[in-house]
């Protein structure tokens, strides 16, 4: 009796063995799917944050292109103003184009369009650096027309990668390596427009010149 009761439970116990070994390799089987499959949602969650980091870039870009374009529309209301053609006109001709360019500037001063640079302490101290140096020279400009124009040469000889015309200003462009790639762009364009309009008043003062020459002139041949 003893015997048949040892016998019986070696049976039992080698019964429940292969249940065990079945029921712990449907639980190995079931946390390997689970893996699987986080692992496939992290891959497509990171596949749409990569093309959404495409989309920021592009609409920052966007953005960046939308401010610049202000600025140019800004610039030409502005040198169509003082332009010597406006100069050359009816007085009641010159009052109507400027009233329909004060309007045109009011409604591009409404189109508010700001990309914020994101930089380290070093970035902005190098930008506000960059900044200063620019603003001393153009706040000399009336002082000497001519030797500031030069001075803003060499500093946008500075941000380019063409070959300069003149002398680089070597201080200014390890101030402005310093800065963040967008803060280089933008000194870069400030730079550009600050040339632009200096060229465009050395030719209102050629002008200028050259009719006060041309009345002179004429009023001494009148004389004689």
């Amino acid at each position: 009796m003893a015997q048949a009761r040892i016998s019986a439970k070696a049976s039992e116990g080698a019964q429940q063995q292969p249940q065990q070994q079945h029921q712990s390799g449907g639980q190995l089987r079931g946390r390997f799917y689970r893996s699987t499959s986080m692992a496939d949602r992290s891959s497509r969650l990171l596949e749409n944050l990569d093309q959404l980091e495409l989309r920021v870039e592009a609409f920052r870009d966007a953005a960046s292109a939308m401010e610049q374009e202000k600025e140019i529309l800004l610039e030409m209301i502005h040198n169509i103003q003082n332009s010597q053609d406006m100069r050359h006109i009816s007085e009641g001709e010159r009052e109507e184009l400027n009233l329909t360019a004060n309007r045109l500037m009011g409604r591009t001063l409404t189109v508010e369009v700001s990309v914020e640079t994101i930089r380290n302490a070093q970035q902005q101290e190098s930008l506000l650096h960059a900044t200063k140096m620019i603003d001393e020279i153009v706040n000399k400009l009336l002082d000497d027309l001519e030797d500031a124009k030069m001075r803003l040469m060499s500093l946008y000889g500075a941000c380019t990668s063409d070959v300069p015309a003149g002398p680089i200003d070597q201080k200014f462009q390890s101030v402005v390596i310093g800065c963040a790639i967008e803060d280089q762009k933008k000194i870069k364009r400030r730079l550009e427009t600050l040339l632009r309009n200096l060229e465009n008043s050395e030719k209102s003062i050629t002008l200028l010149e050259h009719q006060k020459s041309s009345v002179r002139q004429s009023c001494n041949s009148k004389q004689d």
